[in-house]
C-alpha cells in the first residue's frame, strides 16, 4: 500500500506540474525572475543617486535611502564640467545618427540596386569587417586620425563614426525585400538613381530607418573606445569619457558613490527614453528589415 500511494502521489505531482507548465505560469515566473534581476541594479543606482556618501558607503544596496538628498546632482550640474559632456555627447550623437542614416542607407541601395564590377567583394569585406573587433582598430584609427590632422577636434570624433558596416548591412538586406517593380515606373519617366532612391525607394524603408536611428543613436552615445584615441582636450570631453573618469576616483578623495551613480543616471535616461518612445517601431522595423 505504501508503493502505490508514493508511486500516485509523484505521478499526482508530475500531473500538477505539467498542467503548470502548460498554463505558461513557469515561463512567466522565470521571465519576472530575469526581469528583477535585470533591472535590480538600474534601481539600486537611481536609489543610491538620493543618497548622502556616508549611507552609501554604508549601505550600498540598500533601496530606501536614510536622508533623500540631491546633493549629487547639484554638485554634478553645477561643481563639476558635467554639462560639458552632455553637449559635446548631444552634438556628437545627433550629427553621428543624421550620417548613419543618410550613408548607409545609400550604401546599402548601391549594394542592393547598382550592378558595378566588385560589388560583390565589396560586400566581402562589408560583412569581415563586422567580425573585427572594436580594440583591434584603435590604433589604425588613431594612426589616420592623427594623419589627417583632425584630431582632438569635433571633425575626429564625427567622422570616423559616420558609416557603420552593421546599417549598410541591414539596408541593403531590407532594400533587397522591396520589388524592383516599384522603381520601373520612375525609369520610365527617365529619373535619375538618386531621385528614385530619394523619392521612392528611402520612403518605404521606414522600418529599416528607424532601426539604423535607435542603433546609431545609442551606439554614439555610449561611444567610448573612440573618443579616447581621437581627444584629449577637456574641453572634448564626452559623457562617456567623464563618467568613466568619475568611477576612476576624479573626485578627490571619498568614494563619492552618489555623484558617480547620478552621472550614470542622467547619461541612460535618453537612451531609455528614446526605447520607451520608439519601442513599437523598433519591434515592427526587426520583422520587416528581415522580411523577404
Amino acid at each position: 500500500m505504501s508503493r502505490t500511494s508514493s508511486a500516485a502521489a509523484r505521478q499526482g505531482g508530475q500531473s500538477w506540474l505539467k498542467r503548470l507548465a502548460h498554463s505558461g505560469i513557469l515561463l512567466y515566473v522565470l521571465l519576472i525572475a530575469l526581469a528583477f534581476i535585470y533591472i535590480m541594479p538600474f534601481v539600486i543606482q537611481v536609489a543610491t543617486s538620493f543618497k548622502t556618501d556616508a549611507d552609501a558607503t554604508s549601505n550600498p544596496v540598500s533601496l530606501v535611502p536614510e536622508v533623500w538628498t540631491t546633493a549629487a546632482y547639484n554638485k554634478l550640474f553645477l561643481n563639476s564640467d558635467f554639462p560639458v559632456w552632455f553637449r559635446n555627447s548631444f552634438v556628437v550623437t545627433i550629427v553621428v545618427t543624421l550620417g548613419r542614416v543618410f550613408f548607409d542607407s545609400l550604401a546599402g541601395y548601391a549594394l542592393s540596386r547598382l550592378n558595378f564590377r566588385g560589388r560583390n567583394l565589396v560586400f566581402a569585406a562589408l560583412v569581415a569587417v563586422m567580425s573585427v573587433p572594436g580594440v583591434v582598430l584603435l590604433i589604425p584609427k588613431f594612426l589616420i586620425i592623427k594623419t589627417l590632422g583632425i584630431y582632438d577636434t569635433y571633425a575626429g570624433m564625427i567622422l570616423p563614426l559616420l558609416i557603420d558596416a552593421s546599417g549598410v548591412f541591414i539596408m541593403k538586406n531590407f532594400f533587397e525585400s522591396i520589388p524592383r517593380s516599384v522603381e520601373e515606373q520612375a525609369m520610365i519617366d527617365r529619373a535619375g538613381t538618386f531621385r528614385i532612391f530619394w523619392s521612392i525607394v528611402l520612403p518605404m524603408a521606414r522600418p529599416a530607418l528607424v532601426t539604423i536611428s535607435i542603433l546609431s543613436f545609442q551606439g554614439s552615445w555610449n561611444e567610448l573606445s573612440h573618443f579616447i584615441v581621437s581627444t584629449q582636450s577637456s574641453s572634448l570631453t564626452t559623457l562617456t569619457k567623464g563618467v568613466a573618469s568619475l568611477a576612476s576616483g576624479q573626485l578627490s578623495a571619498g568614494n563619492q558613490y552618489p555623484v558617480k551613480l547620478a552621472a550614470a543616471v542622467v547619461m541612460t535616461i535618453p537612451v531609455a527614453v528614446l526605447f520607451f518612445i520608439f519601442q513599437k517601431q523598433i519591434m515592427n522595423s526587426s520583422e520587416g528589415s528581415v522580411k523577404e
